[in-house]
């Protein structure tokens, strides 16, 4: 069954995932940096500011620093780590290069979509914020484009689960467990026709009830629990990153050296 779903994603992932797509995105991102003039640049001071102080004429239901934390938890980790290792390992040191000049680029796309996200929001009964693509797609485009909100709304569930989120985390998590505390799964228990160590499955229970008791409380109790536990990973992400580089100085020119050669040379 899981080889199955495997070629399933697989196969949607190489149709989709192509050269004309990543083309489209860079011009996507050039065009809005040129568009709104360096957006970037000229206003990254202000980005700053506001990043822990909240607009005086601003509203919603958290904080300039919760709304922060809550989208950089999904970023450092996944991202930061285990996706530029992945690129770096299938592109080789070249990949380096293009990911900067795609994040610069991509912060234009990125406000671009915060300014829509905030735009076209909507409050419920409850007073709940409700935004994001599918809310601006619909309300930005037209109830004409509802059918293509609804199929955004659908694949971005579905990323969540097989691709950038819980899946990959979850299985990151319970593997170093396992291998930590139970290598040989001398511990095991028969389950769904496998057999998984006792490590995984109850890593996997606690991992449960803790993210369902923030989840289940919705967008505050996500960005509370944010701004607790992200700065904290941000933190030890850059000490960690600072003790890599000072402890390899002097290797530093030579890599960037071979990062900007192998970015021209398809190496």
């Amino acid at each position: 069954m899981f080889a199955q779903i495997d070629k399933i994603i697989t196969a949607i992932d190489n149709a989709v995932w192509g050269l004309p797509l990543i083309c489209l995105i860079m011009a996507t991102g050039i065009f809005l940096t040129a568009r709104l003039g360096l957006v970037q640049i000229r206003h990254l001071g202000k980005a700053f500011k506001f990043m822990f102080k909240d607009e005086e004429d601003g509203s919603g239901e958290v904080t300039s620093f919760g709304a922060l934390c809550t989208a950089l938890s999904a970023t450092i980790g996944t991202g930061n780590i285990t996706g530029v290792a992945t690129a770096i390992a299938l592109g080789g040191p070249g990949a380096l290069f293009w990911m900067v000049i795609a994040a610069f680029f991509g912060m234009a796309t990125k406000y671009a979509e915060g300014l829509l996200a905030i735009k076209y929001r909507t409050i419920d009964e409850e007073g709940h914020v409700l935004g994001g693509p599918f809310y601006y797609i619909e309300n930005g485009m037209g109830k004409n484009w509802r059918w293509l909100a609804k199929i955004f709304a659908f694949f971005g569930a579905g990323v969540g689960l097989f691709g950038i989120g819980t899946f990959t985390q979850v299985n990151s998590i319970a593997s170093a467990v396992k291998n930590f505390f139970d290598p040989n799964t001398e511990n095991a228990v028969q389950m769904f026709g496998n057999t998984y160590s006792w490590a995984t499955v109850i890593t996997c229970i606690i991992l449960t009830v803790c993210v369902g008791l923030v989840v289940i409380g919705g967008l505050k109790r996500i960005a509370k629990v944010s701004e607790i536990v992200v700065p904290f990973m941000a933190v030890l992400y850059v000490v960690f990153v600072l003790i890599i580089m000072i402890t390899h100085i002097t290797e530093i020119p030579a890599a960037i050296v071979t990062i900007v050669k192998s970015a021209f040379t398809g190496s």
